[in-house]
């Protein structure tokens, strides 16, 4: 099997130093297997997404030598795919659709945490036939009833790991999570999963910022009988304080290191990739 990575950037701003570090470790480690390297554009948020930052994503993967293989996929244009993959949850009885506000979830009482915030109380869920009616014609969101979920999952969940092995997963953790919402009609976990099948990726690099969201990723693969492609969840760039990288705090972007004179040899340095990343044809 030929090993495929990816690089999956949500174009609401300019990339910088950690999209360079997670960029060049996909791009690397399919290069070393003489495999395949995917870019696909996140932009299913349309309120924060915009073209012009996907055009700079192209911009500056080019200027620091990465290559990509086949054409770039765009998720905004498959939004009808996904739609059918919560249809298809939907008809087994495993969504149901929550009016829930986060000020309603707040009041809710003192809720558990999870990797994602306060847990969903479950207000919503288990409705009747005209309350399910009732909320599908508001503004709602859709969420994944977990513990049906689990029960038709056979046995327990794992992830292999570089360097760690096989992790057990604990989706429970997140309670019902929400898979679609109006202003998203698809939620990350379920698109990044959906195109990880469909695109044929068999190496997940990313930060370990969203190890964790991999147990969710793996119920669901297991739900809809998606491949389960290993992880290898890369450390997180920081700047002088220790914190990390991140574009609502100004890190310095990669455009602006360019027009300062940076060479696209020090910018990947500068990523903690330093040399001439490998360059292979790409492959059909």
């Amino acid at each position: 099997m030929t090993l495929t990575t990816r690089f999956a950037p949500s174009p609401t701003g300019l990339l910088h130093l950690g999209h360079a570090h997670s960029a060049l470790a996909g791009f690397s480690a399919a290069r070393a297997a003489g495999g395949r390297f995917l870019l696909r554009i996140e932009d299913i948020d349309s309120q924060r997404c915009r073209p012009e930052f996907t055009e700079a994503i192209l911009r500056d993967l080019d200027w620091l030598g990465l290559e990509w293989d086949g054409a770039v996929r765009v998720q905004s244009r498959h939004m009808a795919e996904y739609r059918a993959v919560l249809e298809a949850l939907d008809a087994r009885g495993l969504l149901y659709p929550c009016v829930c506000t986060r000020a309603d979830i707040a009041a809710a009482g003192a809720a558990p945490h999870g990797p994602e915030g306060a847990v969903y109380p479950g207000t919503c869920r288990d409705p009747t036939r005209a309350q399910r009616a009732a909320r599908l014609a508001q503004p709602h969101a859709l969420r994944l009833d977990m513990g049906r979920a689990l029960a038709v999952v056979p046995g327990d969940l794992w992830f292999c790991e570089a360097g760690r092995g096989r992790l057990r997963c604990d989706p429970a953790r997140f309670g019902d999570v929400v898979l679609a919402r109006k202003d998203t009609p698809a939620s990350y976990h379920l698109c990044v999963t959906h195109d990880d099948a469909v695109q044929g990726v068999t190496l997940v690099t990313r930060g370990e910022d969203l190890l964790a969201a991999t147990d969710v990723q793996r119920l669901l693969q297991a739900l809809c009988g998606w491949p389960e492609p290993h992880y290898a969840h890369h450390r997180l760039l920081t700047d002088g304080t220790g914190r990390r990288l991140a574009k609502r705090d100004g890190a310095a972007t990669l455009a602006s290191l360019r027009e300062a004179g940076r060479s696209p040899a020090e910018v990947r340095a500068m990523a903690g990739w330093p040399g001439q990343p490998a360059r292979s044809p790409s492959i059909a």
